[in-house]
């Protein structure tokens, strides 16, 4: 059985900084693409960002510039630096890894940013 933890959610105020940290457990032959997912109440779970076990790296529109994804593949780690915040990023934070035989999900972190 495959596990994600999130660590390093919290409160911060609009402007400052948060680092996201993903660790994984269980039998992990191979991860292809890490990433982190937000939802906020009432709304779908929407890409924040996302890498590939090469390096390549996607963010959604609203976090280009201010936010940086990261991997470890020799722990199978994934972070997310987290710049500039602003309240509209307030969300509960999901990491995700897309294995050979699937995809897993963390139990989420809750980010919160005030204004």
């Amino acid at each position: 059985q495959v596990q994600l933890v999130e660590s390093g959610g919290g409160l911060v105020q609009a402007g400052g900084s948060l680092t996201l940290s993903c660790a994984t457990s269980g039998k992990i032959i191979r991860i292809n693409a890490m990433g982190w997912y937000r939802q906020t109440p009432g709304k779908q779970r929407e890409l924040v960002a996302t890498i590939t076990s090469g390096g390549g790296e996607a963010y959604a529109d609203s976090v280009k510039g201010r936010f940086t994804i990261s991997r470890d593949n020799s722990k199978n780690t994934v972070h997310l630096q987290m710049n500039s915040l602003k309240p509209e990023d307030t969300a509960v934070y999901y990491c995700h890894a897309n294995l050979l035989w699937g995809d897993y999900w963390g139990q989420g972190t809750q980010v919160t940013v005030s204004s």
